[in-house]
């Protein structure tokens, strides 16, 4: 099966030959070996002329079984169409990868899994969601999928993987190329507690026309997509254009209607997205749609075995399966490991925590933090907020603006 899926690593290497050409070959010429060894002259008939000029090419410098163990020694596992490791939910797209390179794993189809995604340039209050809802998600265990970019994907992969969740990274390069640069503490992260995953082959250098194609896959491996922070248009809002074509739920982070960064979110709340009003509910909601999923999946199957005369489950066996809504529902900030900022009020004496209460990740100005807190003087106010900067729970945005630290 290995020389054989060598010479697959091979043909899907090929520039300008993707899926549909790719089914032309198979279901014409049959295995990749078999087109392998035939011909330029029988080959013109499935290819145009520039395809055939880089096959030509790359089968005069390609090193079938050289290529193929490099790659394994690199830790990059190949998973053509048709694979039985290729992925369910991406076999559904209007255009499915021909091949996916996986370094780590792919998803568990059995856990629900979430797109978290917004922009790259974010607001405090937006790195802090990300985060808050990274936990949450990794605590609850639902998978995380994410494009590991600057801003509010790095931020929520982040948190997902220092919690010990599992989350994947799906790139607009190769899998050995790490990008942005600056993630890379990240990139090993993600190996480790989750997968790298790209349909590009390895050595792929990012490019902006890559990633575009790339989101409906971060879309695709999902069952659902929340959207953090972003502006009227981004890329952020290309996946979620593709998760609407793919059927995806749709959430998103409501924010002011001030603020640029959430102009994306407010407008897709208004277009029937659901708000996210609290990370507790919003988890809850997707473990509670992930198991009303699996109890039609066990009722049809049970149907299609009834039906062939197969033998039926028993109870004990379908509560083995489909948790009761007590097991599955009952958690708390406590169970997710959601904290919030009590950790922080801990370390503060009463004024400082009313201070604290009368901040926010968006910045404030010293006038309008002293009229929430007139018992506070102002040079004590001020005394109260330099200090809360030096514990790094406090930022000073510009001359007199103060906002919370994201942790």
């Amino acid at each position: 099966m290995d020389n054989e899926k060598a010479y697959q690593y091979w043909l899907h290497s090929v520039d300008g030959i993707g899926m549909k050409t790719i089914t032309l070959l198979s279901s014409h010429i049959g295995r990749a070996s078999d087109v392998y060894r035939l011909s330029a002259k029988e080959l013109k008939w499935f290819l145009n002329e520039s395809q055939l000029l880089k096959l030509e090419q790359k089968r005069r410098s390609w090193d079938i079984t050289g290529e193929f163990a490099r790659l394994k020694a690199k830790g990059i596992t190949f998973v053509p169409y048709g694979d039985n490791k290729y992925p369910e939910k991406l076999k559904n797209l209007s255009a499915p990868p021909a091949s996916l390179y996986i370094k780590g794993t792919l998803p568990d189809p059995t856990l629900p899994a979430v797109a978290l995604i917004g922009t790259r340039k974010c607001s405090g209050y937006g790195a802090s969601m990300a985060k808050r809802l990274g936990l949450a998600l990794a605590k609850a265990q639902i998978e995380v999928i994410s494009g590991m970019a600057r801003g509010i994907d790095g931020i929520g992969q982040k948190a997902v993987s220092e919690t010990g969740g599992r989350t994947f990274a799906v790139l607009g390069c190769g899998v050995d190329v790490i990008y942005p640069e600056e993630n890379a503490p990240l990139y090993r992260q993600i190996v480790e507690n989750g997968g790298i995953i790209s349909e590009y082959s390895p050595g792929t250098a990012a490019r902006s026309a890559l990633f575009p194609p790339r989101n409906r896959l971060i879309s695709g491996l999902a069952d659902a997509v929340i959207v953090v922070e972003a502006r009227d248009k981004s890329g952020t809002m290309i996946t979620v254009d593709m998760a609407l074509e793919q059927g995806k739920d749709i959430y998103s982070l409501p924010g002011r209607a001030t603020d640029p960064l959430s102009v994306g979110c407010n407008r897709l709340i208004k277009q029937g997205a659901s708000p996210v009003v609290s990370v507790e509910e919003f988890v809850a909601e997707i473990l509670s749609e992930s198991k009303r999923k699996l109890s039609s999946e066990v009722i049809s199957l049970k149907k299609r075995r009834q039906t062939k005369g197969g033998t039926k489950n028993t109870a004990s066996e379908d509560r083995t399966m489909v948790d009761s809504d007590n097991d599955t529902l009952l958690f708390s900030q406590e169970t997710l490991g959601f904290e919030g900022d009590e950790e922080v009020l801990t370390t503060m004496n009463s004024d400082e925590q009313a201070v604290w209460a009368g901040l926010d990740y968006t910045p404030r100005s010293l006038g309008f933090i002293a009229e929430l807190c007139p018992q506070i003087g102002y040079q004590a106010l001020l005394s109260i907020l330099i200090k809360l900067c030096l514990k790094g729970v406090v930022m000073q945005m510009g001359t007199g603006n103060y906002c919370r630290a994201v942790k």
